[in-house]
């Protein structure tokens, strides 16, 4: 795996943003080329630099290159299936409590980007169970995690199945569910989960919430259950004129967050 700073190597993914912070994602190819309105530049150039090197292009235009953070390749990447957004992955994390060595069972994988940061959350002690129905969502997710990481982590195993038939046979620490129907899951998650184990789930539509909400109360078995969204607005600084952006990433979607209550005949 390579470390910040170290050269860039052909395969990997690359971000060159240009003086106007203009972003472009490229994976390196020896023998490609990178073209935009401000000239163009051999990938052969871009190859064996280290990483914040400035290179010219053919019509002298400057462009920085570094290799993308999870943020930059989650919404920038070529997506199979709908992402969850980084600034909802990071309150899950935060929120589900995904912490190092949780194992975590995931549905469904999707294009991989949060499988990525989960992988991350749970360092190399955890363990994340990936679950995907859709066979091509789940081959472009591996290839999508393996050219972000540039290797598939040791810590990750992708399953191609019905979550609740992968609970069967494992005991997670969490479970985090980003599929259209997670409350046909709740009672499965409590039968597996332990007690303090954290259910989340991201759903896009007020409906959706509704009925998970009421699968987890209908069981008895969790507590602590929070729905919230995230918005994120950024701000414009050019000198002395500082203003919040005309545009703002509003709703994209609801957490819920809840967990494994013991029934009372299980005290002590």
């Amino acid at each position: 795996m390579t470390r910040t700073g170290d050269p860039f190597v052909e395969g990997e993914s690359c971000l060159l943003s240009d003086v106007k912070n203009r972003q472009f994602l490229i994976s390196l190819d020896m023998n490609a080329t990178f073209q935009f309105d401000k000239g163009i530049v051999p990938h052969s150039d871009l190859i064996g630099l280290r990483e914040g090197s400035t290179v010219r292009t053919s019509k002298g235009s400057t462009l920085v290159a570094m290799r993308p953070r999870l943020a930059d390749h989650v919404l920038r990447m070529k997506r199979g299936a709908a992402v969850m957004y980084p600034k909802d992955a990071g309150a899950l994390i935060t929120w589900a409590d995904i912490a190092p060595g949780c194992v975590v069972v995931e549905a469904g994988t999707g294009s991989g980007a949060l499988t990525i940061a989960l992988s991350r959350a749970v360092g190399t002690e955890g363990r994340i169970i990936s679950v995907e129905r859709r066979e091509d969502h789940l081959n472009h997710a591996i290839k999508l995690v393996e050219s972000f990481v540039g290797s598939m982590p040791s810590n990750v195993e992708f399953v191609l199945g019905n979550v609740e038939d992968v609970l069967e046979s494992r005991t997670p620490d969490r479970i985090v569910l980003d599929m259209p129907e997670p409350w046909n899951v709740v009672k499965a998650a409590a039968e597996v989960l332990p007690g303090g184990g954290g259910f989340a789930c991201y759903l896009p539509n007020v409906p959706q919430v509704q009925q998970v909400r009421d699968a987890l109360w209908d069981t008895r078995a969790y507590t602590g259950t929070e729905t919230f969204e995230v918005m994120m607005r950024g701000w414009t600084i050019d000198d002395r004129s500082v203003r919040p952006d005309h545009r703002m990433i509003g709703h994209t979607g609801f957490l819920t967050v809840s967990r494994r209550r013991l029934p009372e005949e299980a005290n002590g």
